[in-house]
């Protein structure tokens, strides 16, 4: 059995003094492919060394995160250029909007997320979305720039069912992570409905754990535990919910 986690910030410091332990106990539940989304330039080179210290195992994405788009954006967009003039990724991400925590740079949020878009079009690449409370805001874009070679995953997807048809219409996978275990996550609710040919898991570690760990610290070996939820809700086993997401993954990232 082999599972996916598509999305998890590994170089994040809350995994600082249990890196490696952390890997360990993801490699321990079957948990072998990992991605690796970026937010700035600022941690690049952290991703770089655990790809190279786990080449079989972490994959990386290179992007803009929205809630790091300050007045130096487009400093930092050019990074994102200059690295995919360098080597091959994963995806672009994570990008999109963030209206949650500051509206300030909303203006320069939707600029940077068209650029992206842009840039995985031209280099044939998925994109990953983060989203908070804009997706009346994300949909208008997406809608703009719909096309085949527009693809990726709506991360940590916690909209309505139609707000999912819409993803998937826009060529999306869902990802989904701790919150389908929340009590009043909702997501569960729909799960059902939505074909499981359209689903990826995740868990956007060291953030939004799945139970019995919520409010923890997250990691990628929690993802079993999405997918025990996911079993439940489908009616079927954590071994072809593992078979059928990872293969959803494949069919993302090419690989």
């Amino acid at each position: 059995m082999t599972l996916t986690d598509t999305h998890s910030h590994l170089y994040a410091e809350e995994f600082d003094l249990d890196r490696k332990e952390m890997m360990q106990r993801a490699f321990e539940k079957n948990t072998t492919r990992l991605f690796v989304p970026s937010i700035d330039s600022s941690y690049t080179q952290k991703m770089y060394e655990l790809e190279k210290e786990y080449p079989n195992q972490v994959f990386l994405m290179i992007g803009l995160h929205p809630c790091y788009v300050k007045e130096n954006y487009l400093e930092e967009l050019q990074h994102v250029e200059n690295e995919l003039k360098k080597r091959k990724f994963a995806a672009i991400g994570e990008i999109g909007l963030d209206l949650y925590w500051d509206k300030t740079y909303l203006k320069e949020q939707q600029e940077a997320f068209i650029h992206q878009i842009k840039l995985a079009k031209k280099y044939d690449l998925p994109i990953n979305i983060h989203c908070r409370d804009a997706f009346n805001e994300i949909f208008e874009l997406l809608e703009q720039e719909k096309e085949k070679k527009l693809f990726g995953i709506f991360h940590c997807f916690t909209g309505d069912y139609q707000q999912a048809l819409q993803a998937i219409d826009c060529g999306l996978k869902l990802g989904i992570g701790g919150v389908a275990t929340f009590k009043n996550g909702k997501i569960d609710q729909f799960l059902k409905q939505i074909p499981l040919e359209h689903i990826v898991l995740e868990t956007d570690a060291p953030y939004l754990a799945p139970v019995p760990y919520r409010g923890k610290r997250n990691e990628s070996s929690y993802v079993y535990l999405v997918a025990e939820k996911l079993a439940q809700i489908y009616g079927t086993t954590v071994e072809e919910i593992a078979q059928i997401t990872t293969d959803n993954s494949k069919n993302v990232f090419g690989f």
